[in-house]
């Protein structure tokens, strides 16, 4: 296989992931975080690596990009952004708790965590979870594989079609840009009631 060849098979393979994706899951979770911009409830994100990527660019959209008709968007913090606490809390804790710590300061109970990992199973991304639950935060993954051990954790998971982290990591950016949109639609067409 050639080059150019095998850049088509990727794009090939990515389309048809993208088609038998759980778009009952997706349309759910765009449900929940329309009702969150209703209730005043802010999002937090969390993910690590390209996932951290993807959390930080899902808050850039859900704050400015829902930002419609004079409408303000949705309250969004995304828990990887400040490098400072990041690192503060890595060396003077543990990096298995940057995310937990980070929420239990910050979130209130009704708020919304919005997790991303490939594998499901990085062990902050988990422990984030579970502190999400004792505090009465709602839920929300998008996985790979089998959805790891996020699976059990997440009141709404999204588990990507596929084993490849870099189409795990596509699929949940193309989800991401797909909400969006689909949240701004609603904000656009809506007097203020968004269910």
């Amino acid at each position: 296989m050639d080059v150019k060849e095998g850049l088509q098979d990727y794009a090939t393979t990515i389309a048809q992931y993208v088609v038998d994706s759980d778009f009952e899951t997706l349309a759910a979770i765009v449900k929940r975080l329309i009702q969150a911009k209703s209730d005043r409830k802010t999002i937090y994100t969390a993910g690590n690596g390209g996932s951290a990527a993807t959390a930080s660019h899902f808050c850039n959209d859900l704050l400015k990009g829902c930002r419609i008709d004079g409408r303000e968007g949705l309250k969004a913090v995304c828990l990887v952004d400040s490098s400072a606490i990041v690192t503060c809390l890595s060396n003077d804790f543990s990096y298995e708790d940057v995310f937990s710590i980070q929420l239990k300061t910050l979130a209130e109970k009704g708020d919304i965590l919005v997790v991303f990992s490939g594998s499901g199973h990085s062990p902050n991304i988990i422990s984030v979870l579970q502190t999400a639950r004792e505090m009465g935060v709602y839920t929300i993954g998008f996985s790979g594989r089998d959805g790891g051990k996020m699976k059990g954790l997440c009141d709404l998971l999204l588990i990507a079609p596929t084993g490849s982290m870099e189409q795990i990591e596509d699929l949940h950016l193309i989800y991401e840009h797909a909400m969006v949109c689909s949240i701004r639609d609603l904000i656009k067409n809506t007097n203020g009631s968004y269910t």
